[in-house]
């Protein structure tokens, strides 16, 4: 029976949950995830877990943060006065955003707190500092 290698197009399923159990993502209610392994689409330690996986094989893989998102970085949270952001923009604390960087660059951020003058926004991962579990079964090698 073949097993997964660097280059591969695979499809999976998974299950993504937080150290105290929640689960934060999915593919059972849709379709299997679908990438090529190698190709950093995917967080390292997902694509590390399904190297060597045969189709119809489940595991469960847990990944540190470092292997994950990374670590959370206070320099990533940045203060705005409240007047840079369109008035038209109805802010609200956890709503994502996206900034304008560079011409071809776009940052997505949270907002973490509003004030009547700034706003707090973090562009982390929501899920950076996290160590996350996983639940994967390999559903098909392309």
């Amino acid at each position: 029976m073949s097993q997964a290698k660097q280059g591969d197009i695979v499809k999976v399923h998974y299950t993504g949950k937080l150290s105290d159990g929640t689960v934060f993502d999915s593919s059972t209610e849709r379709g299997p995830l679908e990438f090529t392994l190698g190709e950093g689409q995917l967080i390292p330690g997902f694509e590390q877990a399904v190297i060597g996986m045969a189709p119809g094989e489940e595991k469960t893989e847990q990944i540190p943060a470092d292997r994950a998102y990374g670590p959370r970085r206070e320099d990533m949270v940045v203060q705005v006065e409240r007047d840079r952001i369109p008035q038209n923009i109805p802010l609200e604390v956890g709503q994502r955003l996206q900034i304008q960087q560079a011409p071809d660059q776009v940052i997505p951020v949270t907002v973490t707190n509003i004030s009547d003058s700034q706003v707090t926004l973090d562009a982390n991962p929501p899920l950076a500092g996290q160590d996350l579990t996983f639940d994967i079964q390999l559903v098909e090698i392309g």
